[in-house]
This record gives structure tokens, sequence and C-alpha cells, in this order.
């Protein structure tokens, strides 16, 4: 099965799929360090990096996939473009996709929260709240079924209710 993680940075997504990826015994595959680690390597900011990182975790995954585990995708997925990545890499190796959209419905919280947050990704500086605020609004409508997560909840809830949804998908 193919896990894609979506939602705003700071939402909480890379949380869930940290706790769904120790549950599933999963490697999660995230974009971000991905990101950090061409900075490192010498790539240019002004390349598309954002991009290819999503290239680079696809190329990751699908090797997950190939050896038949489950590979958790940890991303913000905001475009219909990106989504349409991961249904394609899922039935390239014929297995289920299932897309979980972390959200925080508190924007005093999910501010607090990307604003406070140390991640340790070398090289990698969180964005700023209005870049958030501009992505929220530039986030894509759905077309796929989803599971939706609110990160106001606890995250053992969230992480049940994520696996009790994976659990009850189609093989």
């Amino acid at each position: 099965m193919l896990i894609v993680m979506a939602g705003l940075p700071g939402a909480g997504k890379s949380a869930v799929a940290g706790a769904l990826g120790r549950e599933l015994a999963a490697p999660v595959v995230s974009v971000d360090p991905i990101e950090a680690a061409m900075w490192r390597a010498g790539v240019s900011r002004e390349e598309p990096t954002g991009l290819a990182a999503y290239v680079v975790a696809e190329a990751v995954a699908d090797d997950v996939l190939a050896l038949g585990q489950v590979a958790i995708v940890d991303a913000v997925n905001a475009v219909a473009a990106a989504r349409q990545q991961w249904r394609s890499l899922a039935a390239r190796r014929a297995v289920p996709v299932a897309f979980i959209e972390v959200v925080c419905s508190d924007p005093v919280l999910h501010r607090r929260r990307l604003e406070g947050r140390v991640r340790g990704i070398e090289g990698f500086a969180d964005p700023a709240w209005e870049s958030v605020e501009r992505l929220r609004d530039e986030f894509a409508q759905w077309s796929d079924g989803r599971l939706v997560l609110d990160a106001v909840d606890d995250l053992a809830a969230n992480a049940t209710k994520a696996l009790e949804y994976l659990r009850r998908l189609p093989d």
C-alpha cells in the first residue's frame, strides 16, 4: 500500500506519518529532508528543487513498494499534479493508495506549532506563517477519497483513526 500524507506545513502531517511508520514498520519518505539534502549537495535553491524532491521521493517509494512493503509519503501535496503522481505510482505497482490529509482547524494553534517546531533538518528553514496562509488559499480541491484528520485532536487518537481507515480500505 502507498500511504500519502497531505496538508499545510506545520499542520501535523509528519507527526501522523511518523506514528503510522512506527505502527506499520513502514518507511516514511519525506520530501523536506530530500530537498534540504539537495541544497547541501550544492544544488542551487534557484533550481526547481521542490519538484525534484517529489520526483526523488517517488523513486524511493517506488523501490519500497517493489519490495512488497508499505510506503508512506510525507509531503504537502497541495496541487492536483502531485496527487496524480502518487495515484500513478500506485497504479504502476498495482497497490492501493490511501490519502490522509491533516488539517489544523485552530489557526492560532497551527501558527504556534509552525513557529515553534524544531525539526532538525539541516539547511531547511520552515516557511513563514504568511506563506502558509497563501498556500492555504492555493490548496487544490480534492477529487480523491481521503481521510481528514484535525491536529487539534490528540496525536494518538489521530493515528488510531488513520489505522482504522487504512484497515477498511479494499486491497
